[in-house]
């Protein structure tokens, strides 16, 4: 493995491209959604053996609900599927697993391997692994605001106070967003907790992302100034800098 000095604390990914995988392939898109699992399962080793503390995934989001009904069905079928197949093994290797985003959409089965999977690694520290489903950065900044103006209604709104009713409010901000398969937007992903991230956009489409692809993203990110709207006399030259602060 690739000895890297400074790496992020938490790692945001757009798994994007299983579809362009199976056409290119002449397979139906499903076959890249099943491809995509295993990309996935690859990716955790990688950041697991690189010592990530945090890694948060997009695997549906609320647009998803918009494609045809055969595929979404297909997809929450694999995400059952992977959850029982999977979730063992993540806790054998003291994973801790939570999801992020609206569950009343999905079916009671669903909903509770969900909570299930979230209850049996709740105590796992080797890695917080985060799945982003039925996700939107809109919806989670509205959500937010509901509830502070619920609890807190004569409070003024502030940065501060609205943060901390976002998801993933108990664990650091990711340090770099990942994107595969060569489109360079955010799709609604994390849009305030990604403010000052750095973002790398890779042409791999996501069957085929592995972990030479993380090792040059993080090598990638080693490089990159970081100055969180400062100029260079104010902030940190470079993330290095910012790791020993």
């Amino acid at each position: 493995m690739t000895s890297i000095a400074v790496k992020p604390k938490h790692i945001a990914i757009i798994m994007d491209g299983n579809g362009r995988w199976a056409a290119r392939r002449g397979l139906p898109r499903t076959a890249g959604h099943q491809a995509g699992q295993k990309a996935l399962r690859r990716t955790i080793e990688a950041v697991h053996q690189q010592g990530i503390q945090h890694l948060t995934v997009f695997a549906f989001s609320n647009e998803n609900w918009q494609r045809p009904q055969a595929e979404v069905n297909k997809l929450l079928e694999l995400l059952k599927k992977g959850l029982q197949k999977h979730i063992p093994e993540l806790h054998k290797n003291d994973v801790r697993v939570r999801f992020i985003g609206r569950r009343e959409h999905f079916n009671h089965e669903l909903t509770q391997l969900l909570s299930n999977a979230e209850q049996l690694t709740k105590q796992n520290q080797a890695l917080n692994f985060n799945v982003a489903l039925d996700y939107g950065g809109h919806w989670d900044i509205c959500q937010a605001f509901e509830t502070l103006k619920a609890q807190f209604p004569d409070l003024p709104v502030t940065p501060e106070r609205l943060q901390q009713f976002l998801c993933l409010r108990d664990q650091p901000l990711p340090d770099l967003l990942i994107r595969t398969g060569g489109e360079q937007r955010l799709s609604n992903f994390l849009l305030w907790q990604l403010a000052y991230s750095e973002l790398v956009f890779c042409e791999t489409l996501w069957p085929d992302f592995d972990a030479a692809d993380i090792t040059q993203a993080l090598q990638e990110f080693a490089q990159r100034e970081r100055r969180f709207g400062m100029v260079n006399e104010q902030a940190p030259a470079t993330t290095a800098q910012i790791a020993s602060a």
